[in-house]
């Protein structure tokens, strides 16, 4: 499925439509170029969530948790990880296996930690404010 923004605007209404296309799978690999719009697009799906406006970039603080309607969401940037062993320092392996919303930035070290029903994001920038957004599912029938 791929959306096309032509605005920050659009970012809830996409946030909404992922949601509800993704069904019940909780673990989002988001790939993209620094200034992208992975962070914002985690913001719209959090308020989706029931998170309010506290979701911000983890960069420095590699997971941040937040708490929304249905329980603990966590929002990951991996940009500073080098080494896979990194992640099991970080326990990363029980918070992806412990069924809450796990959001993943920059998820290109730990794909091989990923469940197979991972939804793959990846957003292009098009232009100065337009992006481009797609979404993997992978068939689970």
């Amino acid at each position: 499925m791929i959306f096309e923004l032509n605005s920050v605007d659009e970012v809830a209404g996409v946030a909404e439509k992922l949601l509800e296309a993704c069904g019940t799978r909780k673990v989002f690999a988001i790939f993209g170029d620094l200034g992208a719009g992975k962070t914002t697009l985690v913001k719209a799906i959090c308020l989706q969530l029931g998170a309010g406006a506290v979701a911000k970039s983890p960069t420095f603080a590699i997971v941040n948790e937040y708490e929304g309607k249905a329980g603990s969401i966590y929002h990951f940037d991996l940009y500073r990880i080098e080494r896979e062993e990194e992640l099991y320092d970080l326990g990363f392996e029980e918070y992806i296996d412990s069924g809450t919303w796990c959001f993943i930035e920059w998820p290109e070290i730990a794909v091989d930690l990923l469940p197979e029903d991972t939804v793959e994001v990846t957003i292009s920038a098009t232009g100065p404010t337009s992006r481009t957004i797609n979404v993997e599912l992978q068939d689970l029938n």
